[in-house]
């Protein structure tokens, strides 16, 4: 079944004394784009976070919000000694400059990344794993309900789609009866216009006459159109009942299909069919707003 390319999912994550919140949005967009917003010192999770996201989404903007508070249990903010030696060691150097002063407390203090929580502290190949480990299951909980939201929404799509579809097979078979009388009433109407203007006295030159109806018949046919619209109609209720994403093939056939209706428009010259031409481009209009939100 077709998803659609919205949906929200949120899931909460306890670990290490951090509640670990995770917030999904996702909407439409012509490729996978996926946006981390989280905090800077779990910047070496974002590979792993994505391709967690990229294996379940194939089309979409996603935005992935992950933000953690202290759930009481943790320690507060501890000293990155690390970054206190880095700033020690760069106000050191600064001096072979000629700059004059030293660092204060309070300055040391002040800047950024000297005091940081637990978890942004160095960590050793086993606490990563266990993070990595943690922040994965936080972000699969809440794209359960993503995709889960994406799939009612993507319910909802296709019956509006395939009613739709409904109507345009229905015009369509409205147009292949039509489409063989239109010749005959072009004949009926050049010889009463004939007639009006000769008023009786000029004799019709029926080879010549048949000639022109001929000539009409030929560019007006539009078999071949009428013959692969239908083709096209098939294919889009078979897309939608596909698993994998079809949002782009799905864009192109309607693109097709508005070329062989536009085709079936110029090239018959009946008023009813080119009613009827209108209200399938109507239809296909909907269809295709609709389906720029499927995956």
């Amino acid at each position: 079944m077709s998803l659609s390319m919205t949906g929200y999912g949120q899931s909460v994550v306890d670990f290490q004394g951090y509640s670990i919140s995770f917030e999904l949005k996702s909407v439409n967009h012509r490729y996978c784009e996926i946006v981390f917003r989280m905090p800077r010192e779990w910047a070496c999770f974002e590979d792993s976070l994505r391709r967690a996201v990229q294996s379940r989404i194939g089309r979409g903007r996603i935005d992935v919000y992950i933000n953690k508070e202290n759930n009481g249990e943790s320690q507060g903010a501890v000293l990155n000694h690390a970054m206190v030696k880095a700033y020690l060691q760069a106000a050191e150097d600064l001096k072979s400059y000629g700059i004059k002063g030293d660092l204060a407390v309070r300055d040391i203090m002040s800047l950024p990344d000297v005091l940081v929580s637990p978890s942004g502290l160095p960590m050793d190949e086993a606490q990563q794993k266990l993070w990595n480990d943690a922040l994965l299951q936080g972000l699969e909980q809440a794209l359960d309900g993503l995709m889960q939201m994406r799939g009612r929404e993507g319910s909802f799509l296709v019956r509006d789609i395939e009613q739709r579809l409904d109507r345009l097979q229905l015009l369509h078979r409205e147009m292949t009866e039509l489409a063989p009388d239109v010749p005959e009433e072009y004949r009926k109407r050049l010889r009463q216009r004939i007639e009006s203007l000769a008023e009786g006295a000029l004799a019709v030159d029926e080879h010549i006459f048949g000639m022109e109806v001929a000539l009409f018949a030929e560019r007006s046919n539009v078999d071949e159109e009428l013959i692969r619209l239908h083709s096209h109609l098939e294919q889009c209720r078979e897309l939608l009942h596909q698993k994998n994403p079809v949002g782009r093939k799905l864009d192109f056939l309607i693109q097709e299909m508005n070329r062989e209706v536009n085709t079936i428009g110029s090239k018959a010259n009946h008023l009813t069919l080119v009613n009827r031409v209108v209200e399938m481009k109507a239809e296909l209009e909907k269809i295709r707003e609709q389906a720029a939100n499927v995956e």
